[in-house]
């Protein structure tokens, strides 16, 4: 969703225009909707009361029979007898006809002198455009703009799709080049502290979703491993050693990011997830290696070959982990959180 804040109406209608089309020409940009909308034209019939009043007519009367004649209304009820409630006798003028003014305006009204009148001597047709609603978002007048991901909607395109909706929001900024004379500002986690300083758009919907997504288990990421430091240092009682067995940690990029990138997979929240988990399983292995090489150290043997001894022993326990951490994951893959949308 993009919310276009600008200093004037009519301008920021004209840049949610663009912003309709950028979202219009981009791949896997699907649903495309606005809060903009086209002129309708409205006309309004006002009773000239002077010629009414001398005609006999009484303007209620005018204005009964407009609405008779449009919504319908009750001239009276039937009495069957076998009916529990009487049936309503409802006038209305044909839904064809209801199509244009020219039936109604040519609908019979009684005189006070038993003349019949056109109705169209006695209103004048003034004609425009229906008021158009206008949308604010925490007092700041603002334009909507949103769209779903999808299958491409580009010609020529291939099809394929995207798991997460900021692929399809990187790919729309491209396209926002040039807008609002180049001055387009451009917002992300707030809306615009001065909106009539210069068009511009704030990120919202599920990129909102995903920004917080991603910067709460960034959090959550960032307390576990202070969480894990701690916990370390309670065990080995060292506040140096907790940092060599974390020390793999970001090692865990090498896998996950060339992972996606040659199996062409989107980086999600989902993968974040399976980042975090990649890290308390590369911690525990450390864990395991240094603790084993501290016993050895403790009987007397020497460092080197402590550190020799734990890899040789720890090796295949610890080569073990990694199937069995991939096993247990893939009887989880056909759920779609994991697998991403359905290719159709």
């Amino acid at each position: 969703m993009a919310e276009v804040y600008g200093p004037d109406e009519a301008g920021r209608i004209r840049v949610a225009e663009q912003v309709v089309k950028a979202f219009a020409g981009t791949a896997h940009i699907v649903g495309i909707d606005s809060t903009l909308a086209a002129d309708a034209p409205r006309a309004r019939l006002r009773i000239n009361r002077q010629r009414a009043e001398t005609l006999g007519i009484p303007v209620a009367v005018v204005a009964q029979t407009v609405h008779a004649a449009l919504s319908g209304a009750d001239a009276g009820y039937l009495h069957d007898g076998q009916s529990k409630y009487p049936v309503p006798l409802r006038l209305q003028l044909p839904a064809e006809q209801q199509i244009g003014l020219d039936a109604l305006l040519a609908l019979p009204l009684r005189a006070g002198n038993g003349q019949l009148v056109p109705l169209s001597e006695l209103v004048r047709v003034e004609r425009g455009v229906i008021d158009k609603p206008r949308y604010t978002k925490d007092l700041q007048p603002v334009s909507y703009v949103m769209g779903d991901v999808g299958e491409r909607n580009v010609a020529g395109a291939e099809r394929k799709l995207v798991d997460s909706p900021l692929y399809g929001l990187f790919a729309i900024r491209s396209q926002l080049a040039g807008l609002a004379d180049g001055s387009l500002g451009e917002y992300w986690i707030r809306q615009p502290a001065d909106p009539f300083r210069q068009y511009a758009i704030k990120w919202d919907g599920e990129s909102q979703i995903t920004y917080e997504t991603f910067r709460d288990m960034g959090a959550a990421y960032g307390v576990g491993l202070i969480l894990i430091y701690l916990l370390v240092v309670a065990q080995f009682r060292s506040y140096l050693t907790p940092l060599v067995i974390m020390a793999p940690i970001p090692l865990t990029i090498i896998g996950v990011m060339p992972g996606h990138a040659l199996l062409g997979a989107q980086f999600t929240a989902t993968s974040m997830i399976g980042m975090i988990a990649l890290a308390g399983i590369i911690v525990r292995n450390s864990i395991l290696l240094v603790d084993f090489i501290e016993l050895q150290v403790a009987q007397g043997l020497a460092f080197k070959d402590a550190v020799v001894n734990s890899a040789a022993v720890r090796a295949q326990p610890i080569a073990l982990t990694g199937p069995a951490a991939m096993i247990g994951a893939f009887f989880i893959l056909d759920d779609p959180i994991f697998n991403g949308p359905p290719s159709r």
